[in-house]
C-alpha cells in the first residue's frame, strides 16, 4: 500500500491511498481519517485498506481522482516520536573530519541516534523557511521508518516485524550550529529545522526486491540548483533499522507512528556524489585542501527522489524544495 496525506487546514491531514502508477487515490475514509489513526489501529483497519487499494487498482473504487503531490503534507505531518541515527558510517567519519571532533566511542557497535522535533514536519514541495543564511543551511538525504508499537528490550529481528512503513527524508541541518550544541552534550536543538518527507510513505512490501535485512536497496538521487549532486545507495547501511528500533527500544517502549531515520545515506565509492553539502564539503578539503561548495542560500533549491534500478522514479515519490527567508513561505 501507498499512503499520502492532503493538506485540508487541519493537524494531521486527509489520508489518501495512491495507485502503484502514482497517478490516481482514494480516500481512506471512513476506515482511517489519518495515517496517524491507522497506524494506532494497524491490525483493525489494514485489511479494509488492503481491499480498497486493491480497488483502486482494479478502478472499481468509488471516488478515485487525480492525485497531485504538490498537495500532500508529509505523510504524517506530526508524529509522538522522531528519532534520527547515523547508520552509514562513513558519512558519520567524515563529519568528525569536518567538525573536528573526537572519534564517537563504541561507534561501529552502538548506534547514534538523536530525537528531533516531531511537531511540525514539512511536505515535499513546501518551501523551506531558514532564520538566516549565516547557519550553513544543508540539506541530507535519508530512508526512514514508521514503526507500530515497539515493546521495550524488542530484538533486531523482532523489531522489523514493528516496521509499517517506509519513507524518504530530507533531515535539514544547519551546519554552524551544530558543532556548540555536540559539545554541550545535549544534543541537537537549533541545528535541526524542521524535517521534510516525500509524499508517500509505502508498506514494505511494495519496495519488493528492494527491502532487504531491514535496508532500502535503492539509490538516493540527489540534485542540487538543478545540477547532480549524488545518487548513493542505501544498501551500505552499516546498522539495519531492525537494530535502530531496538536499539531506540532498549530502555522503553516506542509508541505507533514513531518515525526512524537512517540518517544521511553515504558509499565510500566517491563516484555515488554525496546527499548533503557538508559530506562534499569534507571531501573537497581531504582531496583538494580547502571546501569550494557553499551552503545553501535563499532561492537555493533541492530534489530528492529515490529510484528503481532501471531509472524510474521510486516509489516515495520526489522532494523538491526551496530555501526562503522567514515569513515569505508558501505552505
Amino acid at each position: 500500500m501507498r499512503f499520502a496525506t492532503l493538506k485540508d487546514g487541519s493537524l494531521d491531514g486527509r489520508l489518501v491511498l495512491v495507485s502503484s502508477n502514482g497517478l490516481q487515490a482514494v480516500d481512506a475514509a471512513p476506515i482511517a481519517a489519518s495515517l496517524l489513526g491507522a497506524l494506532q489501529n494497524w491490525d483493525a483497519v489494514e485489511p479494509a485498506l488492503r481491499e480498497r487499494t486493491a480497488a483502486l487498482e482494479a478502478g472499481t473504487a468509488t471516488g478515485i481522482f487525480a492525485f497531485d503531490p504538490a498537495a500532500c503534507s508529509a505523510p504524517l505531518p506530526r508524529s509522538p516520536q522522531w528519532l534520527d541515527a547515523s547508520a552509514f558510517l562513513n558519512h558519520g567519519r567524515l563529519m568528525e573530519r569536518a567538525f573536528n571532533t573526537p572519534p564517537i566511542p563504541h561507534f561501529d557497535t552502538i548506534p547514534v541516534m538523536y530525537q528531533g522535533a516531531s511537531d511540525d514536519f514539512l511536505g515535499p514541495h513546501d518551501e523551506v523557511p531558514m532564520p538566516s543564511e549565516a547557519d550553513g543551511i544543508d540539506f541530507e538525504g535519508e530512508f526512514g521508518v514508521i514503526c507500530g508499537p515497539v515493546p521495550m528490550g524488542v530484538t533486531p529481528e523482532a523489531a522489523l516485524g514493528c516496521v509499517r512503513l517506509v519513507v524518504q527524508i530530507n533531515d535539514w541541518s544547519l551546519r554552524a550550529l551544530g558543532p556548540h550544541e555536540m559539545k554541550t552534550g545535549f544534543g541537537f536543538l537549533q541545528a535541526k529545522p524542521s524535517t521534510s518527507f516525500a509524499p508517500l510513505a509505502v508498506t514494505p512490501d511494495e519496495l519488493g526486491d528492494a527491502w532487504q535485512d531491514g535496508r532500502v536497496h535503492l539509490r538516493l538521487h540527489v540534485d542540487s540548483n538543478g545540477q547532480w549532486f549524488g545518487h548513493p545507495h542505501g544498501g551500505e547501511m552499516n546498522f539495519s533499522f531492525g537494530q535502530l528500533i531496538a536499539h531506540a527500544a532498549r530502555t522503553r517502549r516506542l509508541t505507533a507512528g514513531t518515525i526512524i531515520g537512517s540518517g544521511t545515506v553515504s558509499n565510500q565509492g566517491r563516484d555515488a556524489g554525496s546527499a548533503c553539502l557538508a559530506e562534499r564539503r569534507v571531501i573537497e578539503i581531504l582531496d583538494e585542501g580547502a571546501a569550494k561548495t557553499p551552503f545553501m542560500r535563499y532561492g537555493d533549491t533541492v530534489q530528492m527522489q529515490a529510484r528503481w534500478p532501471d531509472g524510474r522514479e521510486g516509489p516515495f515519490g520526489v522532494v523538491s524544495q526551496r530555501v526562503v527567508p522567514p515569513g515569505s513561505e508558501q505552505r
